[in-house]
């Protein structure tokens, strides 16, 4: 037996074995009756009621007229109960709804209704039962700890036990949800029931839940006519009138099923009460009250009083079956409880402590037709069309609505203040999005919790877009990067925030970290990120006197990732060096900087850094530990930097754990809109698109928000939500305002005396409301106070969010009362309070733009003015520099009604300070607006009259204009300052700027042109045109300069100090960079000429630099110096350690230890210097530098030590991305060229350029370069071609490649490895094909001899890096020459310095060379141990490709010396 039947058996009283079978009796008694003759267990006047077996006889007679036998009508009445029970058979029903009557046929001569007997106990003795708790089943409050289901409870305790509230509203909610159905049932059946009340209800169980049979048919009515023409033939209204009344009638039942049983409410039962037998339900057990009888019909049995039944069959115990037409109707048990009580009508009292969700519908069924015309008791004078049940299926789905959300409907029980104030409180929980929900969930596990590539799920109104990698709002429409983009509209409001803050719970119960920002239109879009990492910090800072450990290991991984000396980003997030405890001094270095001119263009002049550094703060953050994910919504308004920051990221190989999600409007962008470029820059890098549609929710949602706001049952609430849901689309947040003006415009109530909340369906229906969410809540809070839209205005001014201080100081004394308007905002849902501190902002942008709304367009500005200058009157010189950006944004707002000069100046002074401070926490983008701003308000006379402000705001201006990437506004705003700024030191600071925005924006002419210009005026001329006698005279002179001056002389220079040859060091530096990319023989001149200003002058942090080039220039000429070469290296790091310009590391090492000092040292020594110059570029910034580190450090494991390419590949990949992620595509490109040979040398038929672009190839990416003129790719190209063609024996391919190079000279550009060790395979390739003694042997034998005396010079310089080579290159002239012994000698030599020098790459070339001598002697047997040992060598450098093509000769050998 399963345990509900065990419940309902002991609530019966009837104690049966839980361990009984379904074909076992469970009774008290060992023998129960079997009923084999038939037994009379009911008599009343009319009604007799006989079992026999399984089979129930009903017998009807008329004791007033004396005469046992039924009356005509009465022989109807049967009839009439066989025909509605044979209709409702027909409907193939699953279980027994109604009592199943099989004939009508006579029984001891009299005539009788035979019917199957039914299981189970009748509602009312079930009631008795159930009531015996302690608290009478009367309180349903829920209390703490309380299950879902009241079932086990009752299999737990006695029948005297007390039964927990909410278990027993749980076990009373199933019997009504059975009922219902049943009474569904009976409708869909076609018939009406007629007689619905306690007494004709029969509980069982089946299949472990309730089941509810409906007995006597005696009023039923079909409804339906059938086939066989049986039915009543009543009109619909009459039709639907019986299904009202049954309906109605359940509501009484379900009344008395949840307020109890007592005496007042069980008048219904009647004379039953009062009868020697507890009635029950027709085919259920009976414990009479008297002693054995006998019925006057003979041989029928009457059962003992202490006797109780089971049904042999089901082992479900059975109660008697009432009689028709004795029962009390419902309408009567109501009249009488009014009265015994002397309370309201039924409907008002129906409720009363009940669950407001249950009284509601329980007060529904009750009404009338005429009470839900007009509400009995309604507070409101409003008349309403009340919503009434017309379905009982309905009613099911609302009970189990109510069973299946304990949470939500069982809490509230007693009226609180907001229902006697009748005040809607709307919920804050989420509606609808089950499938976006279940996408963002999937990828938040795979990509945050799983750490697999970083990806973006950016969230719309109508649309959202996840982003991953291939590896592993204004007042219009919302959009997002998580659903294709389209043209389709959508509006603010749908939910995203609320979609994203599901994930912000998860991420929290997971330890891990949630950043947010909100990019707003009218507010600066370069702080958000800054602002939302410095808000995360502050949290950190305010958990860990808690003892958070996240505190601690955060700091470390910043540390590690970051470094120290960012002061720049230290600024920009003040949170984040109270977190570091960093609070550095760094004017404690002496040494000038050069275009240091002032604290802001410190800043400035880093700023490019911060990208990246922002970039590397995020991914230090991320961790398995404490994944993060980082949300900015409204990213149509973001700016680049912020942009570039999530493209940084997105490309980031070590970045792990992390999810960034965004939002965008629409409506707001197209394919040229910044955001949409971004978006297709990460697709052409591999980064892949996923998007995911995001629209108003559907009505079903709608209607369940509705029904758990208003707690009321769904059916019920439907009708108003259909109506909502089409006036406000859906649009979740439209949709609450308008909930909200419902409720303050009356038409949406709660009635104290029916206790449910009420609506006016006819008025809502045709209220008038604006299709725009912001002109809605506009008109609505036109209908507040006077003193509540002032305030409401006035906070509109001050921005997304605000200080209470701030508030107060800028509205008048009798405007409004502060406290009391902050709270009526917050109450009201307009505001929402910080944090528990003065600070409020805005619920959503929508609202802020209705309350802006309420300032009339043409008072607008001259609020804004008023305001600011309001603002700026009461604050001290002290607290107008924490309100500045107030002052400043509103007074900017209202500028052209400014009228006097002063007030211009005034203001104009102010926007120059607001941008300084911009500046100060690197919010580039706006320092270069208020800078503009403040420019424009100067008059004509400003150079004369105001000219510190003006050349001040020209200089600062042109200085952010470069940061921010606008070059064209920057040439146009410098030719004012350039022609009326009274010295040319004014100048500089311009010409600066100007001559960067040149070389970033690749105008390299006119960027050396100006340079020039400028030079010229420093006393630094140089010559226009550069021929042969000219660059003599340059290279002599810099030679005189350091004739005679030792290493010690040139590290003890003096500190430069001359601001003019500062200034001229800056523009040398800058054209230095120019002339290399497009006049590379000036590059020797400019390095000179640096050298010899900083003899003569002192040194500044570009000396080392400019020593480096220097000594790279001297081993790069035809004599090669490189001794003196790499003494300049040397002069230059001691330099740069003297001086600490740690800064200049990363392109220093770029130049000595990929150019200088492979001419000296080991080629496995730059390794390490490369990485770290990476990682102090990328801690400062410089990633051009960092990046190039990267690819020379490649470049030297590749060519110059042979490092072995199953862990060189990985790194590659990395550093491929790293280069792609921060914009460096020369280097990156190169990589792939570098990252394809890795893939041929170990023999993969993969395409590498592939992983980066797709439908790239080797070749197409040859030939557009060759189209660009992209010289240094090409060259590249040919030189990797050939190294592959060489190493896999492809030696035809070889030459042709060593042709081709030809035509990309490497010109004056110091040589590296790769063209060292592309010298040395020149060599080989020629003796090769010197050996084939064909037409051109002369012309290889001179090339090979030419490479040889090469490497004999080169040795001269760095024995470890050139031995081997020599030596291999001698064996095979030798080998040409027909010398065996010298051949072999120094095929043995190179082998052994190859060895020695750890290149073993060239070991195995070395003895492959060996055996191919070998062969050509027919050594088989030392052929083949030197193919062995070069086998290992190159399996041993990884390269799997070059083993299989040893291989395949070692198995051509082998049988040859088999023999030997």
């Amino acid at each position: 037996m399963d345990e509900l039947s065990i419940n309902l058996y002991n609530l019966t009283g009837l104690a049966v074995d839980p361990t009984t079978t379904t074909n076992t009796d469970a009774t008290h008694n060992n023998n129960p009756p079997l009923y084999t003759t038939p037994t009379l267990l009911h008599q009343s006047p009319h009604t007799s009621i006989y079992r026999h077996l399984n089979e129930g006889i009903k017998i009807l007679s008329q004791p007033h007229l004396g005469d046992p036998q039924p009356s005509a009508h009465q022989i109807q009445q049967l009839h009439h109960e066989l025909a509605v029970s044979q209709k409702l058979s027909n409907g193939a029903t699953k279980k027994s709804i109604a009592r199943k009557c099989v004939k009508v046929a006579n029984f001891k001569g009299h005539t009788a209704l035979y019917f199957e007997w039914v299981n189970g106990i009748t509602l009312t003795e079930w009631m008795n039962k159930v009531s015996i708790g302690s608290n009478g089943g009367q309180d349903f409050t829920p209390h703490a700890g309380s299950g879902n289901d009241g079932y086990n409870s009752y299999a737990r305790r006695s029948n005297n036990s007390a039964i927990p509230k909410t278990d027993d509203l749980n076990v009373r909610l199933r019997a009504a949800m059975a009922i219902a159905r049943t009474l569904a049932e009976f409708h869909e059946g076609g018939v009406s029931h007629g007689k619905v009340c306690p007494t004709n209800v029969v509980l069982d169980m089946v299949e472990g839940d309730y089941v509810a049979t409906l007995i006597d048919l005696s009023e039923a009515s079909i409804l339906t006519t059938g086939n066989d023409g049986v039915g009543e033939g009543l009109g619909e209204k009459e039709k639907k009138r019986r299904k009202m009344e049954d309906l109605k009638a359940l509501g009484g039942v379900l009344k008395q099923l949840f307020r109890g049983f007592d005496d007042a409410t069980a008048a219904g039962t009647g004379a039953m009460q009062n009868s020697s037998f507890q009635l029950t339900a027709y085919g259920s057990g009976v414990t009479s009250n008297h002693g054995s009888n006998t019925s006057t019909i003979t041989g029928i049995t009457t059962l003992a009083p202490n006797q109780r039944y089971n049904n042999s069959t089901t082992t479900t115990s059975t109660a008697l079956a009432l009689t028709g037409g004795e029962e009390v109707p419902f309408e009567t048990w109501g009249d009488e409880t009014r009265r015994k009580r002397n309370k309201a009508p039924v409907t008002a009292e129906a409720g009363d402590g009940l669950p407001i969700y249950l009284g509601s519908l329980i007060s529904t069924l009750l009404l009338t037709e005429s009470e839900a015309s007009s509400p009995s008791g309604s507070s409101s004078p409003q008349a309403s069309s009340t919503v009434q049940y017309e379905s009982a299926f309905d009613v099911y789905l609302d009970l189990k609505v109510m069973l299946e959300n304990q949470n939500q409907f069982y809490r509230q029980t007693e009226l609180d203040e907001r229902m006697i104030r009748s005040r809607l409180l709307l919920p804050n929980v989420f509606y609808g999005r089950q499938v976006q929900m279940s996408m963002l969930m999937h990828l938040f596990h795979s990509v945050v919790m799983l750490g697999n590539s970083p990806s973006i799920a950016t969230i719309s109104a109508l649309q959202c877009t996840l982003i991953y990698s291939r590896q592993d709002k204004d007042i219009h429409t919302e959009s997002s990067l998580l659903t294709p983009f389209n043209t389709t509209t959508g509006h603010p409001g749908t939910g995203k925030s609320t979609l994203v803050n599901q994930i912000k719970k998860t991420i929290l119960e997971k330890d891990g970290c949630f950043i947010e920002g909100k990019f707003l239109k009218s507010t600066r879009p370069d702080t958000v990120l800054a602002n939302a990492l410095n808000n995360f910090f502050g949290s950190i800072l305010a958990s860990s006197n808690s003892g958070n450990t996240m505190h601690m290991s955060l700091r470390w991984r910043i540390h590690d990732v970051i470094g120290s000396g960012n002061n720049v980003l230290l600024e920009a997030i003040p949170n984040l060096r109270k977190l570091m405890s960093e609070d550095r001094d760094s004017s404690n270095n002496a040494l000038p900087k050069v275009g240091a001119r002032s604290g802001r263009s410190a800043m400035l002049g880093s700023s490019h850094r911060l990208p990246f550094l922002f970039c590397k703060l995020i991914g230090a953050i991320a961790c398995k530990a404490h994944p993060l994910i980082l949300f900015l919504d409204d990213l149509q308004w973001a700016d680049e930097m912020t942009l570039d920051v999530m493209r940084m990221i997105m490309t980031d190989p070590d970045v792990h754990h992390f999810l960034f999600i965004g939002t965008y409007r629409d409506n707001e962008v197209n394919l040229s809109h910044l955001l949409m470029e971004k978006l297709s820059d990460l697709r052409e890098q591999g980064i892949n698109v996923i998007n995911i549609s995001v629209g108003a929710i559907e009505k079903e949602c709608v209607n369940t928000l509705i029904s758990e706001a208003l707690c009321l049952p769904p059916a019920l609430a439907r009708p108003l939500s259909n109506v909502v849901h089409s006036k406000t689309g859906g649009i979740i947040m439209f949709l609450l305002r308008f909930l909200k003006s419902l409720n303050d415009e009356s038409l949406l109530w709660f009635s104290l005396s029916a206790r449910r909340w009420e609506f006016d369906l006819n008025k809502i229906r045709i209220k008038q409301i604006s299709e725009d969410v912001v002109q809605h809540m506009t008109l609505t809070m036109t209908k507040l106070e006077k003193n509540m839209q002032m305030g409401l205005r006035t906070a509109a001014c001050l921005g997304s969010n605000f200080d209470a201080e701030i508030l107060r100081r800028v509205k008048k004394e009798d405007d409004f009362d502060m406290e009391t308007f902050l709270e009526k905002c917050v109450e009201d849902g307009y505001l929402i309070s910080i944090d528990d501190t003065k600070k409020f902002a805005w619920t959503h942008d929508q609202v802020h733009q209705a309350a802006y709304e309420l300032i009339p367009i043409a008072q607008r500005e001259s609020f804004h003015l008023l305001l600011g200058s309001r603002l700026l009157m009461e604050s001290s010189s002290q607290e107008q520099g924490e309100l500045l950006f107030y002052v400043v944004d509103n007074m900017n707002r209202g500028l052209k009604l400014l009228e006097s000069s002063a007030q211009k100046y005034e203001l104009s002074f102010l926007n120059l300070r607001a941008g300084e401070r911009a500046i100060s926490s690197s919010a580039f983008h706006s320092a270069s607006r208020y800078f503009i701003t403040g420019l424009s308000l100067l008059e004509h006379d400003s150079w004369d009259m105001h000219y510190n402000l003006t050349i001040g705001l020209y200089d600062a201006a042109s200085e952010a204009l470069y940061v921010t990437g606008d070059f064209s506004r920057l040439a146009a705003l410098a030719d004012k300052p350039l022609k009326f700024a009274r010295t040319f030191e004014d100048k500089l600071n311009i010409y600066n700027n100007l001559v960067r925005s040149f070389l970033a924006s690749g105008q390299l002419d006119q960027g050396i042109a100006t340079c020039m210009r400028v030079l010229a005026q420093l006393g630094e001329a140089l010559p226009a045109q550069l021929i042969q006698e000219v660059f003599h005279v340059e290279v002599l002179r810099v030679k005189t300069t350091l004739e005679g001056m030792s290493n010690e002389a040139l590290l003890s220079l003096p500190i430069m100090t001359d601001t003019t040859k500062l200034a001229t060091m800056q523009f040398l530096n800058h054209l230095l960079y120019q002339v290399y990319a497009a006049k590379p023989a000036m590059a020797p001149i400019i390095a000179f000429r640096m050298v010899e200003i900083s003899i003569e002058h002192g040194v500044c942090n570009i000396t080392p630099f400019a020593f480096g080039v220097y000594g790279a220039f001297l081993v790069s000429t035809a004599a090669s110096d490189t001794e003196g070469g790499y003494r300049m290296g040397r002069v230059a790091t001691e330099l740069m350690k003297r001086i600490n310009a740690i800064e200049i590391i990363p392109r220093l090492y770029t130049t000595i230890y990929a150019m200088i000092n492979i001419w000296k040292e080991p080629f496995q020594a730059s390794l390490s210097k490369h990485l770290e110059a990476f990682d102090i570029g990328a801690h400062r910034g410089d990633m051009e530098f960092a990046i190039s580190n990267l690819f020379q450090y490649v470049n030297m494991a590749i060519y110059g030590c042979g490092e072995n390419f199953d862990g060189l590949v990985k790194n590659i990949h990395a550093y491929t991305k790293r280069a792609f992620q921060c914009q460096q595509n020369v280097a990156g490109k190169s990589l792939i060229v570098a990252h394809q040979l890795a893939f041929d040398f170990m023999g993969l038929e993969q395409n590498a350029y592939s992983l980066y672009f797709a439908g790239t190839t080797e070749q197409s990416c040859f030939e557009t370069a060759c189209q660009n003129k992209q010289t240094v790719i090409c060259r590249y190209i040919c030189l990797k071609r050939k190294h592959v063609a060489f190493w896999t024996g492809d030696m035809d391919a070889a030459a042709e490649m060593y042709e081709l190079s030809k035509q990309f000279p490497l010109g004056s550009n110091a040589r590296q490895v790769n063209v060292l060790v592309g010298t040395f395979i020149d060599g080989l390739i020629a003796f090769y094909f010197a050996r084939k003694h064909r037409s051109d042997e002369a012309k290889w034998t001179a090339i090979g001899e030419d490479v040889m005396a090469t490497l004999q010079k080169w040795e001269e310089g760095s024995t470890w890096n050139f031995r081997n080579k020599r030596l291999l290159l001698e064996a095979e002239y030798n080998f040409l020459k027909g010398d065996d012994q010298m051949t072999l000698n120094c095929y043995t030599a190179s082998i052994n310095a190859a060895r020695a020098h750890r290149f073993y790459h060239e070991e195995g070339l070395a003895y492959e060379k060996a055996a191919t001598f070998l062969l050509h002697k027919n050594n088989h047997d030392g052929a083949l141990d030197c193919f062995m040992n070069a086998k290992k060598c190159y399996e041993a450098w990884g390269a799997h490709g070059i083993v299989g093509r040893v291989e395949r000769a070692i198995a051509v050998l082998l049988p040859l010396c088999a023999d030997s």
